[in-house]
């Protein structure tokens, strides 16, 4: 147990001050009542009135006054209906009474002295008892007898002059001042008092056995709860606050968690059937705030704190569903068809605590026991009081927390013998541990399947059904994966394929019988969801018998089952669990690129990586097509990018295996993989914009960029810098054939087209940019092509000739010449400011290289044949094509007017 004082006077003071706050507000609005019938005007009553005087009483009547919210016109017409607008005229109606002003409210002076100082005093005396306690343990001043005798007369004082003073303002006259209710206070601090003494009578001197202790402890709570019958909310926050935090403030060094939850218990039944009676529910959410952090303390004390723990957990389950939930036994009534957040927060509770036992006890059997008595208890009760379903979802949720926290423990109990066990010495060191875990996870699967169908057509309510069938189909196959986990230890197992099969059998089952049956509240969702646990059980079926790289194709295949059924039934929920499942093949992949590790093998193309990528791509691909035709939401992207995803993925990892002989992680990158790299990006790109040209998704639009913008750096960083065979050492391979073809010449091909296929759907700007790279490309490859023809297939040093140098030229100038006459015979504009912009290119070369490096007849021939070809240009402008456009102007000109 804990002793910081400090901590604890500060939340006492803080509950103080919030029950002071709150009964400030409640004294505000009697003082409003009050105010609002002195200020009645008074009206006298007209002839007829007078000959009829049985309709209106002559002095008002309190008890029928209106509520608060009305106007003081309102209530003056319902309190005078014989009045009527027009008065005779030899009538003359008495004038109304003065309306006097309301009172102004209390000041700053009044507060403080009549409501301030009573609260602050009323927890001084408080923690004046807890304080004398705390001091005659720490002085040794008085025996223990004396000082557990001085603590029950000091309650017992308090009590009574509490109850005194309440009876002596009830029987005054005189109409209660809005002051602080000081009875309930003195009241509250004698309770307090009185559950400290009692609590160290039995716990700290051992004057008291166990039954003495526990009928005391009894009695007190019952008294508190029959005072703040008496005395409102403000004693029971006061006095429930003070009794929880009793075992801090009263301590010893040795705890004793029996003591502890034993009290605790009684105090949580007083506090749970003090709620109920004046469904008090701010009093039951913080009596099971309390109760779940009283869990927390001596969680690592080992196998003595164990029992005491648990009958924590179950006493408080017990009180929370006898006295808590709604429509169950003595719980408050429940709307029919409404889950209560109180009813399943409860319950909710009880299984957080019963969890942490459990994982703080390293599964032990008392803790495992108990937290399956908890599981089985929240079903029964949710069976039937539905205003706590929600726990059965949280239920769900903590068996497979307890049972993959368990499978994930790494089987440190087999370390020690990691063949077994010795023939004929001992028993398995986990057999216990296991039988417990099969038996315990068996019922929990037959439990949540059987009463998750079973729950089918039993509520007004659509969410109450589903919740069932969520639970049943999640609990079995949480709790199969945990089991081959932890037994079969990920590997290939037939007995967990074969039972995973049975399952599916049992959802395919009740998806067959739900969907005979006429429509209810809920039905198709559960009936979605049962046919999707099927497919789910068949994915594991498939993994659990298959290797380990069949998991990713089955959780792809999974998903495209999941958006066929969502064609059928058509649930937003299906859509974005397939969605969540194409998330976790994405992340699964992430963690393994390879699919199968090693495995994968050196074999190019038919290899692992064409199964592990391309069944997954093209599950993707035909669950997509399917949820576009039930619209374009969210879902339908996440879908769409993994498919997108896995199919560049497939593009590049073959790839990547194929060059380098299998070994997918090698860090470095060689000009054929770049080159194939950039191929398949700018192809994929080319059929991308075309895709969204007809679909006009946005993944489509965005994907094919990313592809753009990775074909354009890889381009730049990579063919013409880090694998640029003119820079560094590459074969480039044969005359003709060869990786330049590969490299340079066939992504200049690839990026002319994808230039022309976003034209008319980007910007200008955006087609333009990716028709230079496609003239950068090409110029690449003219230039290593010529120098692969004069210096064989390594020409990273080679010095260059004045031959070499001419021929650049006139290839050059013979480049730029036919992209002249393709823009003259297309009429194309881009192939025209390609081809100036080579032949600029080439003039620019001819007069800074050329000029000083070329001699004799060389230099003279290639300023010949440029001048030739600039004039010859000019003259293709002149006759060619400005006259064409002359010709076309007087046709062209008439229709404009027209």
């Amino acid at each position: 147990m804990f002793d910081d004082f400090g901590f604890v006077t500060l939340v006492i003071a803080i509950v103080a001050f919030i029950f002071a706050r709150k009964a400030r507000n409640e004294v505000k609005v009697l003082r409003a009542r009050v105010d609002a019938y002195e200020a009645l005007p008074r009206v006298a009553a007209t002839p007829a009135a007078v000959a009829r005087p049985d309709l209106t009483p002559t002095t008002p009547n309190i008890a029928s006054a209106p509520a608060v919210s009305e106007t003081p016109t309102e209530v003056t017409r319902e309190a005078a209906p014989s009045i009527q607008p027009d008065v005779p005229a030899h009538t003359t109606p008495e004038p109304a009474a003065p309306v006097e002003a309301p009172a102004a409210g209390p000041g700053f002076e009044e507060r403080i002295g009549t409501r301030w100082v009573v609260w602050v005093g009323g927890l001084t005396l408080a923690l004046g008892g807890f304080f004398m306690v705390r001091y005659s343990i720490e002085a040794g001043l008085l025996g223990p007898g004396v000082r557990v005798l001085l603590g029950g007369l000091f309650a017992l004082a308090l009590l009574a002059v509490g109850e005194f003073a309440r009876r002596k303002e009830s029987l005054s006259a005189i109409a209660p001042l809005p002051i602080a209710n000081i009875p309930a206070i003195l009241t509250a601090a004698g309770t307090a008092v009185a559950f400290a003494t009692v609590y160290a009578a039995y716990a700290l001197y051992n004057f008291l056995v166990p039954g003495t202790a526990f009928a005391l402890l009894g009695i007190v709570a019952m008294c508190t709860m029959a005072a703040a019958l008496l005395h409102g909310p403000a004693l029971a926050g006061l006095g429930i606050a003070a009794a929880f935090v009793t075992p801090v403030l009263v301590s010893s060094g040795k705890p004793d968690y029996w003591a502890l939850y034993i009290y605790l218990a009684i105090v949580m039944a007083a506090a749970f059937s003090l709620a109920r009676i004046r469904l008090w529910r701010w009093l039951a959410l913080t009596t099971i705030v309390f109760a779940t952090l009283w869990t927390l303390p001596g969680l690592d004390a080992g196998t003595p704190a164990l029992a005491p723990h648990t009958f924590h957990v179950l006493a408080g389950f017990l009180l929370a569903s006898l006295l808590v939930v709604c429509g169950f036994l003595y719980g408050p009534p429940a709307e029919e068809g409404r889950i209560e957040g109180i009813s399943s927060g409860a319950l909710s509770a009880s299984l957080l605590s019963a969890t942490l036992v459990a994982l703080s006890s390293f599964h032990a059997d008392m803790a495992m026991v108990t937290f399956a008595l908890i599981v089985a208890g929240t079903l029964f009760v949710a069976w039937y009081a539905q205003a706590a379903t929600a726990a059965v979802a949280v239920a769900a949720g903590f068996v497979a927390v307890v049972f993959l926290e368990w499978a994930i423990q790494g089987n440190l109990d087999m370390l020690v013998l990691p063949g077994g066990p010795l023939a004929g010495i001992g028993a398995s060191p986990v057999e216990s541990s296991v039988s417990l875990h099969l038996a315990s996870a068996a019922i929990f699967a037959i439990g949540f399947g059987v009463l998750g169908f079973l729950a089918q057509g039993r509520s007004v309510s659509a969410v109450i059904p589903v919740i069932w069938s969520g639970a049943a189909v999640f609990t079995p196959l949480a709790l199969l994966i945990a089991l081959y986990a932890r037994i079969a230890h990920l590997d290939r197992s037939i007995p967990f394929a074969i039972l995973a099969v049975i399952i599916g059998a049992a959802f395919a089952a009740a998806t067959e019988l739900l969907g005979k049956r006429e429509p209810r509240p809920g039905l198709a969702i559960s009936t979605a969801l049962f046919a999707t646990g099927t497919l789910g059980a068949l994915a594991l079926g498939l993994t659990f018998a298959l290797e380990k790289g069949w998991l990713t194709i089955a959780l792809s295949l999974m998903a495209l089952g999941t958006a066929w059924i969502s064609m059928q039934r058509p649930i937003p929920f299906l859509r974005w669990l397939a969605a969540i499942l194409a998330g976790i093949v994405v992340a699964r992949m992430g963690w393994e690129p390879r699919v199968v590790g090693d495995l994968v093998g050196t074999t190019p193309i038919f290899n692992w990586l064409l199964w592990g990528y391309g069944v997954p791509a093209a599950s993707f691909w035909a669950a997509s097509i399917l949820m576009r035709r039930r619209g374009d939401d969210a879902p339908l992207r996440m879908v769409e990018s993994a498919a997108i995803l896995f199919t560049v993925l497939l593009a590049f990892m073959e790839i990547r295996h194929f060059v380098n002989g299998g070994d997918v992680y090698r860090s470095s990158s060689s000009l054929t993989e770049v080159a194939l790299q950039v191929c398949v990006a700018l192809a994929m790109a080319i059929g991308l914009e075309r895709l969204w040209e007809r679909s006009r998704s946005i993944v489509h639009s965005v994907s094919a960029g990313l592809l753009i913008l990775f074909a354009g750096v890889a381009s730049l960083g990579g063919l013409l810098f880090i694998t640029n065979p003119g820079i560094w050492r590459i074969d480039v391979g044969g005359v003709i054939f060869n990786l330049l073809l590969l490299g340079y010449a066939l992504p200049a091909v690839l990026a002319l087209l994808l230039s022309y296929a976003v034209a008319g759907r980007r910007k200008p700007a955006y087609g333009n940019t990716i028709a230079g790279g496609a003239l950068v490309l090409a110029l690449a490859y003219v230039t290593l092509q010529i120098r692969r023809i004069y210096h064989g297939p390594i020409f990273y040093n080679a010095s260059i000739t004045d031959a070499e140098q001419y021929t650049l030229s006139i290839a050059w100038l013979g480049f730029g010449v036919v992209l002249l006459g393709i823009g003259i015979l297309f009429n194309s504009q881009r192939a025209r400011l390609a081809s100036a912009v080579v032949i600029a290119l080439t003039v620019l070369k001819a007069f800074l290289v050329d000029m000083s490096s070329l001699t004799g007849v060389y230099r003279a021939l290639s300023f010949m044949c440029l001048g030739l070809v600039l004039v010859a240009i000019g003259w293709l402008y002149q006759r060619i094509l400005f006259s064409r456009r002359k010709a076309q102007a007087p046709t062209v000109a008439p229709a404009a007017e027209t």
